[in-house]
């Protein structure tokens, strides 16, 4: 969403310059254009040299990484930016051209915009009057349009990277300035995009670009943040994908793209800035099963940020038609520092449908072919007080949901007590079933609920923890109790980074092995050891509050703001204490 006067700039009147300068201190192989916003290849002199068709590309500022991200071998010569949302000058686009001109000729591969279409036309008419061999393709893209009625036309999209990506192969591969345009023009039209967003973007110096209700999204809307097709209220992820396509695809919107099946397509899911990669994944997840269902073959996806809309929580999606041509274009190498690179499989190289989405998971078996060593609850004892313990670990665990969650408030994201409570009841759903279980197999299966089911760093500590345990737990008695818990606390430690007074659930854990090796030495009573353990490890929680955090979230959060026990440290306390007590008995 908008974040009016939260913009972190030094002037807006100096922002695209500071933009350009840094793309060019991050990408040895890019240059700029002295006294004019042009970023260019390093090596534009040896490619000249070459003979080699030179392209040319540009926009308001504010869409990047477009176009300037799509400089380099491969793609771009040169990319010309304007200020925030508005054309570059003609007098700009011509010190490009006259910068990259080659002897096979320069084209400008510009998007469907009155603006951009003017001054690449002025600069162009320039050009050719200075003798240079010039051409231009439009690229218009946008599906949004229902209307017949004579309109500006397509506005033009992120389809225009991809046409960038498939001209600077062409040109490579050295193929004449009349051949690139044909090829060029070709893909422009086989392809279509569409977008969505929730809300506006945050213009520098002027504000917001327009304003949704917070129930609604807007379906078809320009790159700049123009009005789209209609308002809607807000779908899931798989209905907006399911909306944008049947419109895309729909033969009475006069803007359709036309596909039948058996169609090869690539997908380009654009973020225009101020989507989570999670919802974009999912997003495109969808895109790709409804493409299918309806008997097209997705070939390739690209994704990510290419032409953005400044900060704006919404993205585009393209569909481009592929013949064997544009497809070697796309697969074709690049350095061209933001067009995205596939993950290529060793065996399928990049297709993607000759492929099984998982692989099969490893069972035990696979490392241990020993039979499962089981054992009878009905007459073990031992095991039922295990079970038990763990039982009343939980609940009290549970009980205390809410207090650990305020606590987390303060040095992380406040979640800690439902993290522990989502293991916890995965606990003691399963652990009825763990009777016939030896002590270690008992512990192993809690790893795992603690992996699977709290996830994040918390789920992987307490699988460290209690993995590491298992590997010492042969029975149940006060010096393997002991030896199980100091294998946690080496694995904790070894794994997370922390150590004993880092403000971590390490400090609880160590105070009560230390205890337990005291007790032991002392030969106190059950009672008497679960007693102090509990209380040894109860204050080792509580003095967190005066420590300085030295590892997890709460080493990023300022010291005076630290004020309370670890949340994770209290967790400890309260399952440590509510296990000996239950053992004690």
């Amino acid at each position: 969403m908008s974040r009016v006067d939260r913009l972190l700039l030094n002037d807006p009147g100096q922002c695209v310059d500071e933009m350009l300068q840094s793309i060019s201190m991050q990408n040895p192989g890019q240059r700029l254009l002295k006294g004019h916003r042009v970023v260019i290849r390093e090596d534009v002199e040896n490619f000249r040299k070459k003979g080699l068709v030179s392209l040319v590309c540009g926009g308001g500022s504010g869409h990047e990484p477009f176009a300037a991200g799509f400089v380099g071998e491969g793609m771009l010569t040169a990319a010309v930016a304007g200020s925030i949302f508005a054309s570059p000058p003609p007098n700009d686009i011509l010190a490009a051209i006259k910068a990259v001109a080659s002897p096979a000729g320069v084209l400008l591969i510009v998007a469907n915009y009155t603006g951009d279409r003017l001054n690449f036309g002025i600069a162009l008419e320039r050009a050719l009057a200075l003798k240079l061999k010039v051409k231009m393709v439009v690229v218009g893209e946008d599906c949004a349009l229902e209307s017949q009625d004579k309109t500006a036309g397509k506005r033009g999209l992120v389809g225009i990277v991809a046409v960038m990506k498939i001209a600077g192969a062409l040109s490579e591969m050295g193929k004449s300035l009349d051949y690139v345009v044909q090829v060029a023009t070709r893909a422009a039209s086989a392809m279509g995009t569409i977008g969505v967003s929730l809300g506006g973007c945050s213009v520098p110096g002027s504000g917001s670009s327009f304003v949704l209700d917070p129930t609604e999204m807007e379906l078809g809307l320009g790159v700049h943040g123009e009005a789209g097709i209609k308002r809607l209220k807000i779908l899931s992820a798989d209905d907006t994908i399911v909306a944008m396509i049947n419109h895309m695809t729909n033969p009475q919107n006069a803007s359709h793209i036309r596909l039948q099946e058996g169609d090869q397509i690539s997908l380009i899911f654009n973020n225009l800035g101020g989507l989570s990669v999670l919802e974009m994944h999912v997003l495109a997840r969808k895109a790709i099963l409804f493409l299918k269902e309806k008997l097209l073959t997705v070939v390739r996806v690209y994704f990510g940020h290419l032409m953005t809309s400044l900060d704006m929580s919404g993205f585009n999606l393209n569909i481009l038609k592929l013949d064997e041509e544009i497809l070697i274009c796309l697969d074709a190498s690049t350095n061209a520092p933001n067009w995205p690179t596939l993950c290529k499989s060793q065996v399928t190289g990049y297709d993607i449908n000759s492929i099984s989405l998982y692989l099969a998971a490893k069972e035990d078996a696979d490392f241990d072919s020993e039979q499962k060593e089981q054992v009878d609850a009905a007459c073990d004892p031992t095991i039922n007080a295990v079970l038990k313990a763990i039982t009343n670990a939980c609940q009290a665990l549970i009980a205390n949901e809410v207090q650990l969650n305020e606590l987390d408030t303060l040095a992380g994201d406040g979640d800690c007590g439902s993290t522990i409570k989502r293991g916890a009841t995965d606990i003691l759903d399963k652990c009825e079933t763990w009777k016939a279980l030896s002590i270690d197999k008992i512990l192993l299966n809690i790893a795992s609920s603690a992996e699977e089911t709290m996830g994040g760093a918390s789920g992987g500590l307490y699988s460290l923890f209690f993995t590491a345990a298992a590997g010492l737990a042969k029975d149940l008695n006060m010096a393997t109790i002991c030896d199980c818990l100091q294998a946690g606390v080496n694995a904790v430690s070894k794994y997370g980074g922390a150590e004993p007074g880092d403000r971590t659930m390490l400090d609880a854990l160590t105070a009560a092995h230390s205890s337990l090796q005291n007790q032991i030495k002392k030969k106190s009573s059950p009672k008497e050891v679960a007693k102090v353990v509990s209380k040894a490890c109860c204050d080792a929680a509580e003095s967190t509050a005066n420590m300085k955090a030295r590892a997890g979230r709460a080493s990023y959060v300022a010291s005076n703001l630290l004020a309370k026990p670890d949340a994770g440290a209290v967790a400890v306390s309260i399952w440590i204490e509510a296990f000996a007590k239950t053992l004690a008995v």
